[in-house]
């Protein structure tokens, strides 16, 4: 696994197969068939990975929360963590989600400090998620106009979720 996120670190999704994963290890690739029993589950063991990140990362994050909006500090913690590391963040986020191969209860606790900050709201968080994953995204591709204030775009989608969270009655959030 070290050496496939080398491999997609350095070179991008692209770059990921099983001969060149075994060259970087000084093995032939039939020999990694014993590790892996193809490609896909390597990128499982690479969203395995950037999930548990992002779960640390926005974790970190909510435990940091203070004086500033809640969801505008968890917004920042996504944006830190897809930037940092752009072609894990594409592996995770940007492929169908090889759930099997999470460990128990990963995907929840990724999704736990949004969901915590949304009030519980299943539908704003996943608004939320659905938001911060676009921003990055456009970001990651060049999208937007060269100038453009991104930190007050990420701020105002924050705002917007916040007002929602503030104006759902109370009843109305499970």
């Amino acid at each position: 696994m070290a050496a496939a996120r080398e491999l997609l670190d350095a070179e991008g999704p692209d770059a990921l197969s099983m001969r060149r994963i075994a060259e970087r290890v000084g093995i032939r690739a039939p020999s990694l068939y014993k590790h892996f029993p193809d490609k896909a589950a390597v990128e499982a063991g690479l969203q395995v990975q950037g999930m548990t990140r992002l779960a640390e990362e926005l974790e970190a994050a909510a435990a940091e929360i203070g004086v500033e909006p809640p969801l505008l500090v968890l917004a920042r913690a996504y944006r830190r963590h897809a930037l940092a590391s752009p072609h894990l963040y594409r592996i995770t986020h940007g492929r169908p989600l090889a759930r099997t191969a999470l460990p128990e209860g990963l995907e929840d606790r990724a999704a736990a400090p949004l969901a915590h900050a949304a009030h519980g709201d299943i539908h704003i968080a996943r608004s939320l998620w659905a938001f911060a994953h676009g921003m990055v995204v456009l970001e990651l591709d060049g999208r937007f106009p060269p100038g453009a204030d991104l930190d007050a775009a990420w701020r105002t989608g924050c705002d917007a979720f916040t007002q929602a969270i503030r104006d759902k009655p109370r009843e109305d959030i499970a």
